[in-house]
């Protein structure tokens, strides 16, 4: 199966997302706030460019449900989402203005945006799977290890992504994937392959971005 096959192929791929500090820090709570708001804000940024994917997939669902779907979950990524990044912007007085759109993030947007304008069905869906799966496998993973998280910080971030319904929805793309991969010529299976590991790939830049505040190595020479 072809999920199957991914994760055997990102494994030790997944082993340095979990182990990241960043993924360490959220855990346990002890992430500074200033990397989390950095965070945050990039990623509300990103989630325009990966709802806009999901509509485009839905668009070209010739299946009805899972054109459904993927409209469903581009609203979820542009409203419940959003509402989240939202309330952790005022709760830190993140200044959203003042963090410029970091070069991972506007690599990633790009990446799904590209792919959603110029590549097949089959393998867009499988570039928007990994920000499904690979969240869902995160928040489990630290709801484990913190258990309760009554006055964690970052509670509403894990209980977000460690949440059974949605678990649901990766169990869903994963089956739409899975299917897609099966009736695909070979030339399309390794387009997925490709695009599904390029979007991992991307999950652990995005984060490692925000570990380092990442900024734009050219910005000295090109001050607003």
């Amino acid at each position: 199966m072809f999920c199957d096959d991914m994760w055997l192929r990102t494994a030790d791929l997944m082993t340095a997302i979990h182990d990241h500090p960043f993924n360490v820090a959220l855990g346990d709570g002890s992430l500074d706030a200033d990397r989390f708001a950095f965070y945050i804000v990039q990623d509300a940024r990103y989630l325009e460019a990966f709802s806009r994917a999901l509509a485009t997939a839905s668009a070209r669902a010739t299946d009805l449900d899972e054109a459904a779907f993927f409209a469903s979950s581009a609203h979820t990524a542009l409203a419940a989402e959003r509402l989240l990044h939202a309330g952790y912007v005022a709760e830190l007085g993140a200044e959203a203005t003042g963090i410029v759109t970091s070069p991972t993030c506007l690599a990633y947007a790009s990446y799904l945006q590209a792919t959603a304008l110029a590549a097949p069905y089959p393998v867009l869906v499988a570039a928007v799977l990994p920000c499904f799966w690979i969240y869902q496998d995160v928040g489990t993973a630290l709801l484990g290890r913190a258990g309760d998280l009554g006055g964690h910080p970052y509670g509403k971030w894990i209980s977000t992504y460690s949440d059974p319904e949605f678990a649901a929805s990766v169990t869903r793309a994963k089956a739409i994937a899975d299917r897609l991969a099966e009736g695909a010529d070979p030339d399309t299976r390794a387009a997925m392959e490709q695009a599904y590991l390029t979007a991992a790939a991307y999950e652990w830049m995005f984060w490692d971005s925000a570990w380092r505040r990442e900024s734009w190595p050219t910005a000295r020479w090109l001050a607003p």
